[in-house]
C-alpha cells in the first residue's frame, strides 16, 4: 500500500498567511469607503450686490498616511478668486477652499472643482426681477448612510421667504443631506435688483443736479434783475390852463361888448 505523505514544505504556510494579510489590508483600505466617512461642507453668504463669499469642504477618512483625501481644484476662469489650503480635521482629511466675489454664474462652476464628483453636486442662484432664487442637488445614493457628514449653508440679505431647508434665523437656511438617497435644496428670497438700485440711484443724483441748476439759474436771474437800474416813466404834463377872457366896453355903443 502506497503511503501518501503530506507536504512538509515550509513556504506553504508563510504563503497563506501572505495572502491572507493582503486581502486584510485591502478590506481595511476599503472600510472608510464603504462606511462612508466623507464629509462635504458648502457655507455661502451673498451680499445686497448679488455676489457671494464662502467655502468648501472636501473631505474623508484617510486610508493610510499617504492619503490626503479629496483635492480641490479650481476652475481656470476662476483662479483668481478661490483659495485652496490643506484640510485636517476631527480626523479627516484633504481640502478647503475659500472664495469671495463670485457672481451667480460663477457659483455653478463650484460644483467642478472636484473631478471625481463632478454632476452630483450641484448649486444654482438666479434671479427674475427682485427675486432670487437657490437650487440645489445632491446625489448621494452611492455614499453608504453610516459615517457621512454633508452641510449646506447659506445666508441671504433679507428675510428668506420660502425654503424647504431648516431656518437658522431670518435670513440663513441650511440643510444636511442624507447618504444614500437623491436630495434638492431650494430656497426664495426677495431684494432689490441692485443694476435697478442703481439705476434709480443715478436717476435721483440727476433729478437733484436738474432742480440745482434750475434753482442757480433762477437765482441768478434774480439777481441780475435786482442789480439793474430801475427805469421810471416820465411825469405825465398838466394840461394848459386857459386864460379868462376880459370884456371891455365899447365907448361908441355901450351895449356892444368885445370878449
Amino acid at each position: 500500500m502506497t503511503t501518501v505523505q503530506q507536504s512538509t514544505d515550509p513556504a506553504a504556510k508563510p504563503t497563506s498567511r501572505k495572502r491572507f494579510l493582503t486581502v486584510a489590508a485591502l478590506a481595511l483600505m476599503l472600510v472608510p469607503l464603504l462606511a462612508g466617512c466623507i464629509r462635504v461642507q458648502v457655507s455661502m453668504g451673498v451680499s445686497a450686490n448679488d455676489r457671494v463669499t464662502g467655502q468648501v469642504v472636501a473631505a474623508a477618512i484617510p486610508a493610510n498616511e499617504a492619503d490626503k483625501g479629496p483635492q480641490l481644484t479650481p476652475p481656470s476662469s476662476l483662479e483668481d478668486k478661490i483659495r485652496v489650503q490643506e484640510y485636517k480635521k476631527d480626523g479627516y482629511v484633504g481640502s478647503q477652499a475659500f472664495f469671495s466675489d463670485l457672481s451667480f454664474g460663477d457659483v455653478a462652476q463650484l460644483g467642478s472643482m472636484y473631478a471625481e464628483g463632478s454632476g452630483s453636486f450641484q448649486i444654482t442662484l438666479k434671479r427674475s426681477g427682485d427675486t432670487v432664487t437657490l437650487d440645489g442637488k445632491a446625489d448621494l445614493k452611492t455614499v453608504p448612510t453610516q459615517g457621512a457628514d454633508v452641510q449646506v449653508s447659506i445666508a441671504f440679505p433679507s428675510r428668506v421667504g420660502t425654503t424647504n431647508g431648516t431656518r437658522d434665523g431670518d435670513s440663513r437656511v441650511s440643510w444636511t443631506l442624507p447618504a444614500g438617497e437623491v436630495s434638492t435644496m431650494r430656497a426664495e428670497v426677495n431684494y432689490a435688483d441692485p443694476s435697478t438700485r442703481s439705476f434709480a440711484g443715478w436717476a435721483g443724483i440727476m433729478a437733484g443736479l436738474a432742480l440745482g441748476v434750475a434753482i442757480i439759474v433762477g437765482a441768478m436771474a434774480w439777481m441780475a434783475r435786482n442789480r439793474a437800474p430801475i427805469k421810471r416813466a416820465p411825469a405825465a404834463k398838466a394840461p394848459a390852463m386857459k386864460s379868462p377872457v376880459t370884456k371891455h366896453a365899447d365907448p361908441e355903443n355901450p351895449r356892444n361888448t368885445t370878449k
